[in-house]
């Protein structure tokens, strides 16, 4: 207790020396120009240190802060580079077969586009891949900017695709992650072009809205980015007709990815079970 009553007496002295001393520099800078700004200075220069090692104890526990970010971005790019490791090695054990990988209930190959046809109203694509290299009809076509077609047929090393740019060929969007879903076509004129059909006067939109796959398909996996809102028309006072400008180009498609649904016997089993009730 003693002890704890000296620091006591100890620090009160201290704050009476400081005060007496700030009220003798107040009355010195007073009393002339020279003084004042000699006194000036030096509080100023004293703010300035006190500045410096404040800033730098701000800039320490900034720069602690940052480590603790970057250790955690650290972790997730060690975990996805893990996920893509355990990929690649599933893909040696399957035979070396590099262009061939599974995420979730998907299987992509990657493939070339042979030809391309796109001014057509039934246009279609060939690519390099065939049966040997496991495709067959129902898989999808993709790239990272939006759906290109799906297999209709296949040879030994060669498949046959219709292209998104065929007026027989439907496929279920969505806008946005959340939104309205409805079937949306090519709008068989402008090869950057779809209209996104029978969506509710009661379902909010915007220009500039991002379209996505739905996942209400046996072929296509959800939330692939097709092309944005431009603009809307109501048809029969009921629905809208939304146009979609397309992110892919179609004039310039050389390399696609083959995508099949491991699932879709499954689920198109469920489908007949239901129907035939």
């Amino acid at each position: 207790m003693a002890g704890k009553r000296n620091i006591y007496r100890s620090g009160i002295n201290v704050a009476i020396f400081i005060v007496l001393e700030i009220a003798a520099l107040g009355l010195l800078r007073r009393s002339s120009t020279g003084q004042e700004f000699f006194i000036s200075k030096l509080s100023h220069d004293f703010i300035g240190t006190v500045w410096g090692w404040s800033q730098g104890i701000g800039d320490y526990f900034a720069l602690k802060r940052i480590n603790e970010s970057l250790s955690q971005e650290n972790f997730a790019l060690q975990e996805a580079l893990g996920k893509y490791e355990a990929v690649a090695d599933s893909i040696r054990e399957a035979g070396g077969r590099k262009d061939t990988y599974t995420a979730g209930r998907f299987r992509f190959r990657r493939a070339s586009v042979v030809k391309n046809s796109n001014n057509k109203h039934h246009n279609f694509l060939i690519l390099d891949k065939g049966t040997a290299d496991g495709v067959g009809s129902h898989t999808g076509v993709i790239t990272s900017h939006g759906i290109i077609g799906i297999i209709d047929s296949a040879s030994t090393h060669y498949s046959y695709a219709i292209s998104f740019l065929n007026s027989n060929f439907n496929l279920s969007a969505r806008i946005g992650k959340e939104g309205a879903v409805g079937p949306m076509a090519w709008d068989g004129k402008n090869i950057d072009k779809a209209i996104l059909r029978e969506i509710s006067l009661q379902h909010k939109f915007q220009k500039g809205d991002t379209v996505y796959t739905s996942g209400h398909s046996t072929i296509f996996p959800p939330d692939i980015p097709l092309g944005i809102i431009e603009g809307s028309k109501i048809i029969n006072g009921s629905t809208y007709d939304i146009e979609v400008r397309l992110f892919q180009d179609y004039s310039a498609v050389r390399y696609v990815s083959l995508v099949e649904n491991l699932d879709r016997d499954e689920v198109l089993s469920l489908e007949n079970k239901e129907d035939g009730q």
